[in-house]
């Protein structure tokens, strides 16, 4: 439990001291072990939560690789048109054109998209923290730890009600994002579907890469 907390504290400071309010160590130390294992569900919570924004922060990587392959694409379908040596060539070079062109615009989106919930998955790394040391104070009150009656449960509370309150705020933000990006994905998925019928109505057309 403890190498957890410690490897979350460096990624909490780097946020800010928004909900930061803890219960010293010093209490939990004084704790029974009947009693910290009382603490395994919030603790399991918190890795979870550091988990997500790990698969946040490698999403944002794939899309970055994603735009310059894509990039790479509509470079060579540009030279492809100067290239074609008849008129259905041509054709397929623009609609390769189109589709990498679309293709961007999509990972572009879904690279904003993906940026916000990051932000997002980091404020729930903080709940999950708040949640934490809410769990930590419930347990040494309960184990009437000394000190621990000079702290107010209620204040720990309500860090955890505002905490997620602005993580529900900053998810419903992210509406106008969802919808680009789901716009861009259906434009790009009928330029994707133009592409590959001109190249043999093929699913697997040599021309159109899945993502």
């Amino acid at each position: 439990m403890k190498r957890i907390v410690l490897l979350t504290l460096p990624l909490l400071a780097a946020c800010g001291p928004r909900y930061g309010m803890r219960v010293p160590d010093s209490m939990e130390k004084k704790l029974p072990y009947e009693a910290r294992i009382e603490l395994l569900e919030a603790e399991n919570d918190l890795a979870l939560s550091i988990d997500k924004v790990d698969v946040a922060d490698n999403e944002i990587g794939r899309a970055r690789d994603n735009i310059r392959r894509a990039r790479s694409r509509q470079e060579a379908a540009e030279d492809e048109v100067d290239r074609a040596t008849d008129e259905v060539s041509r054709e397929v070079a623009k609609l390769a054109i189109a589709e990498a062109e679309a293709r961007v615009e999509y990972l572009r989106a879904k690279q904003r998209l993906s940026v916000g919930l990051r932000e997002v998955e980091k404020l729930a790394l903080r709940c999950a923290f708040a949640k934490f040391e809410l769990a930590r104070l419930t347990v040494a009150r309960k184990a009437k730890v000394e000190g621990s009656e000079k702290l107010e449960p209620k204040e720990f509370e309500e860090q955890v009600s505002e905490c997620e309150a602005d993580v529900k705020e900053e998810r419903t933000g992210l509406a106008e994002d969802e919808k680009e990006e789901k716009a861009a994905r259906e434009a790009w998925e009928t330029k994707k579907a133009a592409l590959a019928k001109k190249t043999f109505d093929a699913r697997a057309s040599p021309y159109v890469e899945n993502l």
